[in-house]
């Protein structure tokens, strides 16, 4: 190809697609980051939405601004083939490096646009962070009110809009729930063996070697069953005799 030729090649143009967040705010993102979102895949190539700004895509509530920054970061490394793996995960180990509350918000987000490598990253993150913790500390790290009993706190939480956060949370009470029920069961077992029989050395002893004067009276009654079959007898053979 001549050189003049070469000099006429443009380089291959990007698609972009318009994004709108629920506070208003519209903005231009690649197309092939954002088609990594299942949710705007979807708007693009079965409702042909964003192709200008007054045909943006409307996001859910969950996600805004600042999170949808962070999610579109996201996509913008994970949706370029090539990485190795070890480069992936240090990229999703610098990428978690936030405060519950921003990982809280930016899970909610992500799962609204069912981007689930991302869920599960944050999901695993949110869970080693409270691993360990009590229902107490629980509820502060993720701002749940604590007006609860200990056993309501342990009971499973209402997830009206399926909320990545509270199925964490539901999926730990349940395992908590179920360490106490074996620690109760335990300690049940072990008072059982502990106080199982109330009597004295000298009683079992006595009972052992048939001398135990039993409280309800069982061999008494033996006693005197044999005897009223005794007295019959007795009374039968002095009519024989006579």
């Amino acid at each position: 190809m001549p050189e003049g030729a070469m000099a006429l090649v443009k380089p291959e143009m990007k698609s972009y697609v318009w994004l709108q967040t629920a506070d208003g705010t519209i903005q231009q993102v690649e197309e092939e980051v954002a088609v990594f979102c299942p949710v705007i895949c979807r708007e693009i190539f079965q409702k042909s939405m964003g192709s200008s700004k007054t045909n943006a895509i409307m996001l859910p509530e969950r996600v805004n601004p600042s999170n949808l920054g962070l999610i579109l970061d996201y996509c913008r490394f994970h949706q370029v083939a090539g990485h190795s793996i070890k480069e992936r995960k240090a990229f999703d180990d610098r990428f978690i490096r936030s405060d519950t509350k921003k990982l809280c918000e930016l899970t909610s987000a992500a799962d609204s646009l069912q981007l689930k490598p991302l869920v599960d990253l944050t999901s695993r993150t949110l869970a080693r962070i409270i691993e360990g913790k009590s229902p107490e500390e629980i509820r502060e790290i993720f701002n749940l009110p604590d007006d609860l009993t200990e056993e309501e706190k342990l009971e499973p939480l209402k997830n009206v809009t399926d909320e990545p956060r509270i199925r964490l949370l539901n999926r730990l009470y349940a395992k908590r729930r179920k360490e106490l029920r074996e620690r109760e069961e335990k300690k049940i077992v072990e008072v059982e063996a502990e106080h199982g029989d109330q009597r004295s050395v000298d009683d079992l002893l006595s009972f052992i070697n048939g001398e135990d004067k039993d409280p309800k009276g069982i061999k008494a009654g033996k006693c005197k069953k044999k005897n009223r079959r005794k007295k019959p007898h007795t009374k039968m053979s002095n009519g024989d005799s006579k």
